[in-house]
């Protein structure tokens, strides 16, 4: 039986940490409003659940909290084998 361990997106969802298999390699990209106001710059990072290309969420957030998501995932994973 697999074990879940969530962990909190930036964007405030919850995700299941054992079904990442693909984590993608994160970019920059300036963030603007509506009114196309600089918002300073963001990170956008893809994570896969399954192997399908559809099985794919793009989780975007300061480089603070990519950075703070993709540690609590190693840490997951670094986990299991113990």
């Amino acid at each position: 039986m697999r074990m879940q361990r969530w962990v909190k997106l930036p964007d405030g969802r919850f995700l299941d940490a054992a079904r990442v298999v693909l984590i993608g390699k994160p970019e920059r990209f300036q963030r603007l409003d509506e009114e196309g106001n600089d918002l300073g710059p963001a990170v956008l990072v893809n994570l896969g659940l399954d192997a399908e290309r559809e099985h794919q969420i793009a989780v975007a957030g300061t480089h603070e909290e990519i950075a703070a998501l993709l540690k609590a995932l190693m840490g997951v994973a670094g986990n299991n084998g113990a």
